[in-house]
């Protein structure tokens, strides 16, 4: 199994703590060095279990976490808890699944920031900054498709049933396995 990259503390006592989740071994990898450019001490975590465990040793002051992890936690969870330890945490939640219901739970839950991948560095120290919303953001004009409404629909009722798909496939009355490969398509 591979190994998640950490850049120790120890030789950068005075740069601010990043704890980057995600699954994906080599977006980590990637992520990690360009924040690492950017002044902060990189530690990152493959799973939720992973990550409480560097936090409760360290909390980050800073924080960027994907909402799809291997498993069946979501970073949803993960938010909550790092918030509950240290509410001064800024935290970012990126996501290649990007829906409202998840984007507002995210919010709720404590993230400054929801952003759809891909993402770049340069996006992250942006949203890092904002700290206040902006009302002359553009509203899209164009309406959204069947797939996106029913994508919507099911990530209503998974946050409802606390990301339980057996719970979720039984209130859309859909097999659970039919429930998982609409969860795995894009919602475009």
């Amino acid at each position: 199994m591979m190994t998640s990259p950490t850049f120790s503390a120890d030789l950068h006592d005075d740069r601010p703590s990043l704890l980057l989740v995600d699954d994906d071994f080599t977006f980590c990898e990637v992520l990690a060095k360009a924040m690492t450019k950017r002044g902060f001490d990189v530690n990152c975590a493959h799973t939720v279990e992973h990550a409480l465990e560097y936090a409760e040793t360290c909390a980050p002051e800073f924080a960027i976490i994907d909402l799809r992890l291997s498993g069946t936690t979501s970073g949803l969870v993960l938010v909550e808890k790092l918030r509950a330890m240290d509410p001064g945490t800024r935290i970012i939640m990126l996501t290649g699944y990007a829906s409202i219901t998840t984007a507002v739970e995210a919010i709720k839950l404590g993230a400054m920031q929801y952003l759809a991948k891909p993402v770049d560095a340069d996006e992250i120290m942006a949203a890092f900054q904002r700290t206040e919303g902006d009302s002359s953001a553009q509203i899209s004009s164009h309406a959204l498709s069947v797939g996106q409404v029913e994508w919507e629909y099911i990530q209503r009722i998974l946050v409802e049933n606390k990301g339980n798909i057996s719970a979720t496939a039984k209130k859309l009355n859909m097999h659970r396995r039919t429930l998982q490969r609409k969860l795995n398509k894009s919602p475009h």
